[in-house]
């Protein structure tokens, strides 16, 4: 079976368009043209009114009607008004519908043809009748004598052919404006046909609806955060990973950036074009490019696209934590030898005494394991992270101490593990080999209290808000990642739980920061 072929987009839009000019004008010509026959047929009536009143004020045609040949009068005076006013006729009646006067003298004396009782019963009358000069549009007026008595009727009426011929005479002119109404529509009509084609870069609808399918498939099936915001800062492209990524629910598109996007988002948004910039959407790291879009070398918006951060991060610093544990070990080891030598030479001097003694001295102050899960109490996940951590800063040379007065009463929940973290670990960064952290945690129905002091260079009170900025980080170490995230990570955990965090001098003569989470429901 041969297949259809389709008609192209140009040909559809400017025979839509020809065939919409052509359809308004034509019906605009006949609004005009019935205008015009109205308005022609109004003259008409005014006059015809005005020359039968005439008439029949007309003393000479009063007092003719005393005479005992009135129609000698009567007749040669209408003929005269009538040739004067451009009528077809005037007529003029006695009280029974008589004749007087008459184009065609034959019919004076003659009873008229259509019914003259309601200009003989002192009415005036105006409409179309057909009589014997044919269809004409006429007016009928009373003639009254000069006491007031209804003597006769005076008709003047105008033959509808006239007034068509009339309309005809007008429609040449009203022809040619319409015609040329509608050539320009059709100019105007082909150039908009063009336009369109130019800024429909030339495809067919098939082809169009075909790249916005692709398109949004394409979009919305990425693995990476696509935001487009336009020149008048209103967002017209959110795709799924960045929906997912920023926290919305519901399509933003048409929405004011403002009103939707996360504060560091929207601040590169406004500013300028970046690469591989860390950004923070709630609680979750985001590495951002922002790109101005361009069309025809003018701008028309900025392109934000975002990709997931939040576990590269964690696994970086757990990278940052294993280099330092490397270290560590490499260190130890070193001494660790030593000690073998020292046990190996006393063990060979048959000082078995002195070796056990020295083994005993060397092999640490034990641990603090039992204090931490008694300390942790109803909240295995909480004392796992005490334990995990209390490991790494011992592999680091770190000492880290859990406050006699911690209580867990109920557990501390996700929120507190992940404040609790990042500040051991910014706490374990700020202090040397040798330094002591110090960890107090209060669990209870009203909410989670986390203490975190240690004896390192502390935090000056002019930076103490700044420590809280995404990239603020108050130890920078050789070849560490993602520093300056832990503490933003903190503010958005109590900010959105409507808690407090309070950063002072330690008493063990560093930083202390003292956060409070409050009892939401949602652990």
């Amino acid at each position: 079976m041969r297949r259809r072929r389709r008609v192209s987009l140009g040909v559809s839009l400017l025979v839509l368009q020809v065939v919409i000019v052509l359809v308004t004008t034509c019906a605009a010509g006949l609004l005009a043209a019935k205008l015009q026959s109205d308005r022609i047929r109004e003259a008409y009536k005014d006059r015809m009114l005005a020359v039968a009143e005439s008439v029949a004020r007309l003393p000479t045609v009063v007092s003719a009607f005393d005479m005992p040949d009135p129609a000698a009068t009567i007749q040669p005076l209408a003929e005269l008004i009538r040739t004067a006013s451009a009528v077809t006729y005037v007529v003029v009646t006695d009280r029974n519908g008589v004749r007087y006067a008459h184009p065609d003298p034959n019919r004076i004396g003659e009873r008229v043809s259509t019914d003259p009782t309601t200009a003989l019963s002192g009415n005036v009358f105006v409409g179309t009748e057909t009589g014997t000069l044919g269809t004409s549009l006429r007016a009928k007026v009373p003639i009254r004598s000069a006491d007031g008595r209804i003597i006769g009727m005076a008709s003047v009426g105008v033959l509808e052919s006239q007034l068509s011929a009339d309309l005809a005479e007008d429609l040449p002119e009203l022809i040619s404006w319409l015609a040329l109404a509608a050539l320009v529509g059709v100019l105007g009509a082909a150039l908009v046909t063009q336009l369109v084609r130019r800024r429909t870069f030339r495809l067919e609808p098939a082809e169009i609806a075909q790249l916005l399918e692709t398109r949004d498939a394409m979009l919305h099936g990425i693995r990476e955060g696509v935001v487009a915001v336009d020149q008048h800062g209103r967002l017209v492209l959110v795709n799924d990973e960045a929906m997912r990524l920023l926290g919305l629910h519901d399509d933003p598109t048409g929405r004011p950036a403002d009103e939707v996007l996360d504060a560091g988002v929207l601040d590169l948004a406004r500013g300028d074009d970046a690469t591989d910039r860390l950004v923070l959407a709630g609680e979750r790291v985001l590495v951002a490019n922002r790109m101005t879009a361009k069309t025809a070398g003018r701008a028309v918006g900025v392109v934000l696209t975002l990709r997931d951060r939040t576990e590269l991060h964690d696994a970086l610093r757990q990278l940052d934590g294993q280099r330092t544990v490397t270290e560590v070990l490499r260190a130890q080891a070193h001494e660790f030898s030593n000690h073998l030598h020292v046990i190996g030479g006393l063990v060979e001097l048959d000082r078995r005494d002195d070796a056990v003694a020295y083994i005993e001295r060397v092999g640490g102050a034990g641990s603090i394991t039992s204090d931490i899960v008694t300390g942790a109490g109803v909240d295995p996940a909480l004392a796992a992270l005490l334990l995990a951590k209390s490991s790494t800063a011992h592999e680091r040379g770190v000492a880290l101490r859990l406050d006699s007065a911690s209580s867990v009463d109920v557990r501390a929940g996700d929120d507190a593990l992940t404040v609790l973290g990042n500040l051991l670990d910014n706490a374990v960064d700020a202090v040397d080999t040798g330094g002591t952290v110090r960890v107090l945690v209060r669990s209870s129905d009203a909410g989670v209290r986390v203490v975190v002091d240690d004896d390192g260079p502390g935090i000056a009170e002019p930076d103490r808000d700044r420590v809280f900025d995404l990239g603020v980080s108050s130890k920078a170490v050789a070849g560490a990642h993602g520093r300056g995230i832990g503490l933003a990570l903190v503010s958005r955990v109590v900010t959105r739980r409507n808690g407090r965090v309070d950063i002072t001098d330690s008493s063990l003569g560093g930083a202390s920061f003292d956060v409070w989470l409050p009892e939401t429901g949602n652990r």
